[in-house]
C-alpha cells in the first residue's frame, strides 16, 4: 500500500495560517477585553455620581434638620442613617453605600473646616463633622466633561478621590476645606469685557454690563444621575 506525503511547503503554510490565526483571535479578545473593561467603568461612574449625590443630599437634610439655632454635621456616616437627635429618629440616608470604584463601604471623608477659618455670622457649630465623602479610588476617571454644575470642577479630577461630594457645593464651587464667602462681603467688580457680571448687594446700583458678558445663571444644577442598577 503506497502513503503519500504531504509536501513540506504545504505543511508550512499550514502553520503560518494557524499562527495567523492565533495571533487574530488573541488581538479580537484583547481589544473585546478592553472595550468591555471601558464600558464597566463607565457604568461604575455613573453609579458613583448618583451614590455621592444620595450622600450629599442626605449631609444637606442632616444640617437642615438639626434642632435649635446651631447646625450641625454628622460624626460618622451611620448618623445619616439614624438621626436620633430628636424624639423622633429620621433617616436621611437608606444605607451605607458600597464605593463602586473599591467595592467597599469605606468612604474618604471630607471634615468640616476649623472655627477660625469660618466667617462671622456661620449658624453651624464646628464639630469636626463630615460635611462631604469621595471615593478611596486611586483610578484616573473616563468621564472628563457633562457633570452637573454643582460639580463642574470633576472635569479637573486625576483621580476618583478628587470627586468630592460636599454640602458646599450645592452653595459654591468651592474646594471642600476652604471656608465659604462671608456675608454681605461685596464682590469685586470685573473689568474685563468679557466677564459675568457678579451679584451685587440689595440697593446698590448694578455696575454697567458689557454687550459680550452673559447672565449668570441663578438656576441650581440637577443631579440627573441615573439610579444604580
Amino acid at each position: 500500500m503506497k502513503r503519500y506525503n504531504m509536501p513540506r511547503h504545504t505543511n508550512g503554510f499550514i502553520y503560518l495560517w494557524a499562527l495567523f490565526a492565533v495571533t487574530l483571535a488573541g488581538i479580537l479578545m484583547a481589544a473585546i477585553g478592553q472595550s468591555w473593561q471601558i464600558k464597566s467603568q463607565r457604568e461604575k461612574e455613573s453609579e458613583l455620581l448618583f451614590i455621592g449625590e444620595q450622600f450629599r443630599k442626605a449631609i444637606v437634610s442632616y444640617h437642615s434638620s438639626s434642632p435649635g439655632t446651631a447646625k450641625q454635621y454628622p460624626d460618622s456616616l451611620e448618623k445619616l442613617v439614624l438621626d436620633t437627635r430628636t424624639t423622633t429618629t429620621k433617616r436621611h440616608l437608606r444605607k451605607i453605600y458600597l464605593d463602586p470604584m473599591t467595592n467597599s463601604i469605606e468612604w474618604g471623608l471630607v471634615k468640616e473646616p476649623a472655627p477660625q477659618q469660618q466667617g462671622p455670622g456661620t449658624t453651624s457649630s464646628a464639630n469636626n463633622g463630615i460635611i462631604g465623602v469621595h471615593s478611596l479610588s486611586d483610578k484616573p476617571p473616563i468621564k472628563k466633561g457633562g457633570f452637573p454644575e454643582q460639580f463642574a470642577k470633576f472635569s479637573e479630577a486625576s483621580t476618583y478621590k478628587d470627586w468630592k461630594f460636599v454640602h458646599a457645593q450645592s452653595n459654591s464651587n468651592q474646594s471642600p476645606g476652604q471656608s465659604q464667602t462671608k456675608p454681605n462681603s461685596a464682590s469685586p467688580a470685573s473689568t474685563s469685557p468679557f466677564s459675568t457680571p457678579s451679584a451685587t448687594k440689595p440697593n446698590q446700583e448694578t455696575p454697567p454690563t458689557s454687550p459680550f458678558s452673559s447672565p449668570a445663571s441663578n438656576t441650581p444644577g440637577a443631579s440627573g444621575f441615573p439610579s444604580p442598577k
